[in-house]
């Protein structure tokens, strides 16, 4: 190495204001003070021609480095974000948070920790708002900087706003910025997706992110986007499982913590589905041979063509072979709660037990540190149509997609073809159909009897006759709360 610049001329005067202090080392062997150095090498290399500072100023560009990262991360107001005071059990005045939850923070919260202990690969920390991804991330950069490593911590759209602001910065060049921010040591990107999605904006990122992954250099992304819906070329970076732990968060909205948790439409939340278990399902084989009543309900149209809902009530004895089939829906409930593959569909009129098998295997299945999601038919319609409002804070395809890709639906009251609009049937028929062609365990319940079933889901039904994906179980049982009530004895009546 050959320093060839030549050293300042410096002018002899008694005043201290010109006096220049040099940037380097004055006993420097490289530069001898002047602090920067140009390589001997020949034309064509290249270092020709460029001058470069002196490895005497690596210290003093190494803490400066660190000083305008920190500077540009903020972290100041983030200070108090550590793992000490993450509560990795969740919000403890949650009403509605599952053991699965709790579980499931727990591992992010012990992930997190490891990769600050070793700064190694990357992390994707994805959630919805308020689940603890941006306080994990903060404590490791702020684990981090105790420590000294160089680190930026800054969210998406201020990372492309600091880029913009370069172009003008009399004290740096963008080029300059660029490389500071792609090349630090620990590069923490904070809501990634809600940036502005310009092609100036995507190939900015997408060169940082090309960077630091073809250096392995130590990053981590929050974002409370799906992977599906992160530009291409990105994601598949994301989706490499050897160098990147992707961490899911489903905890709930630690700032709102008496709502539900996302997607937040279960109903197993509810104090009455939680009673529903297999230990409390009642045979009910003491009705046999008793009279109960039912009501019948008939869609039927006049001479006009008007259709109208007609009632009819009627008596029936219970028998042995009415117990019968209830006794193997539940023998047919606990064995897929105890291993959820293929669907089970439940039919048989209202309150003659469907939903509380139901609700027995979702509740088993959580118990287990599983996940389930038991939803009605058309609140679930309702749930989604919610997506265009104004005011929703997450997109409809985001909300579908956790809706068909969970991993345990059960889907209450199920109602034939016509009872909902075009577009609610066809976002039904979305669901089941890729559920279905994933083999993704579903349990469906509905009053339907098996002939209207065929007509109102024909393809659907045709798919549920094969005996290897599928088992049919009817309910020949009269409502079990009607007949309780008319069972009852007479408050003037002697025991």
């Amino acid at each position: 190495m050959q320093n060839d610049t030549p050293r300042t001329n410096f002018q002899n005067s008694s005043s201290e204001s010109n006096i220049v202090k040099p940037l380097g080392d004055p006993n420097c062997p490289h530069c001898g003070g002047i602090g920067y150095v140009r390589y001997d090498v020949p034309l064509g290399h290249e270092k020709f021609g460029k001058i470069e500072s002196c490895v005497c100023r690596a210290k003093d560009m190494a803490d400066g480095a660190r000083s305008r990262l920190f500077a540009l991360s903020n972290l100041d107001r983030l200070s108090h974000l550590r793992f000490e005071n993450f509560k990795a059990s969740g919000n403890e005045k949650a009403k509605f948070m599952t053991p699965q939850e709790k579980e499931n923070l727990h591992k992010a919260f012990e992930a997190c920790e490891e990769f600050s202990r070793l700064l190694a690969g990357w992390v994707l920390l994805e959630g919805g708002y308020g689940c603890g991804k941006t306080h994990l991330a903060a404590a490791i950069a702020n684990d981090a900087v105790s420590r000294g490593v160089p680190t930026l911590f800054i969210t998406v759209p201020d990372l492309l706003d600091s880029l913009r602001f370069a172009y003008a910065d009399p004290e740096t060049t963008f080029e300059q910025r660029f490389d500071e921010i792609r090349s630090a040591d620990l590069l923490i990107l904070d809501d990634f997706g809600t940036q502005n999605a310009t092609a100036w904006a995507q190939e900015k990122l997408f060169q940082i992110i090309n960077y630091r992954y073809i250096n392995k250099l130590a990053t981590v992304i929050t974002t409370n986007l799906m992977l599906d819906e992160i530009e291409g070329r990105i994601r598949s970076r994301l989706q490499d499982d050897e160098f990147v732990k992707y961490v899911k968060i489903s905890a709930p909205d630690y700032r709102r913590p008496e709502e539900t948790s996302n997607p937040g439409i279960s109903m197993l939340s509810l104090p009455e589905m939680k009673a529903m278990t297999f230990e409390k399902f009642q045979m009910r084989e003491d009705e046999i041979g008793k009279e109960a009543i039912t009501t019948t309900i008939t869609e039927k149209q006049d001479k006009f063509g008007n259709k109208y809902k007609d009632k009819e009530i009627t008596r029936v004895k219970v028998t042995k072979e009415d117990v019968k089939t209830l006794h193997e829906a539940f023998g047919a409930a606990a064995h897929f709660a105890e291993e959820p593959h293929g669907w089970l569909v439940l039919l048989g009129q209202s309150f003659c037990g469907k939903t509380h098998l139901a609700s027995a295997i979702g509740n088993y299945r959580i118990g287990l540190g599983g996940q389930a999601l038991l939803v009605e038919v058309s609140a679930l319609l309702d749930y989604l149509r919610q997506t265009f409002r104004p005011s929703s804070e997450v997109p409809f395809d985001r909300r579908f997609h956790e809706i068909r890709t969970t991993p345990l639906l059960i889907l209450d009251d199920l109602k034939e073809s016509g009872a909902s609009s075009v577009w609610a049937e066809d976002k039904l028929y979305s669901v089941l159909n890729y559920r279905y062609n994933a083999h993704l365990p579903t349990v469906i319940t509905s009053t339907m009897r098996a002939d209207a079933f065929a007509l109102s889901y024909s393809n659907l039904w045709n798919k549920l006759l094969d005996p290897t994906m599928s088992q049919i179980l009817v309910i020949d049982m009269p409502p079990y709360r009607r007949v309780m009530k008319a069972n009852r004895p007479s408050p003037h009546k002697k025991k």
